[in-house]
């Protein structure tokens, strides 16, 4: 599913107009850029939590030139699913479409 069938899908739940969706949605994600950008988690009860994670300093190699590079320590963004969402999803996928097209 992608971003547009998600607005789609919930337009056609709600009854409110694809272009408010759409504000929402991208408004949303807007927030949450935002916050872990400025260090702090968002949690959404129910559905997960948006984490900074820290890396730590570590050595890396660079391919093509065959040499030892230093790679500082980082933060990343990160999400963990809420235990409901992953009993949720455990207890109803079956499958993955991929798996079904090679039987």
């Amino acid at each position: 599913m992608r971003k547009a069938d998600l607005v789609t899908a919930i337009s056609e739940k709600t009854g409110v107009p694809k272009v408010d969706v759409l504000v929402t949605l991208e408004t949303f994600f807007k927030e949450v850029k935002s916050t872990l950008s400025d260090g702090e988690n968002v949690y959404v009860r129910g559905f997960g939590s948006f984490v900074i994670k820290k890396r730590a300093k570590k050595v890396g190699r660079h391919i093509k030139k065959n040499v030892a590079i230093e790679i500082p320590e980082h933060y990343i963004p990160s999400f963990k699913p809420a235990k409901i969402f992953v009993e949720q999803v455990k207890d109803n996928v079956t499958s993955l479409p991929d798996e079904e097209k090679n039987d």
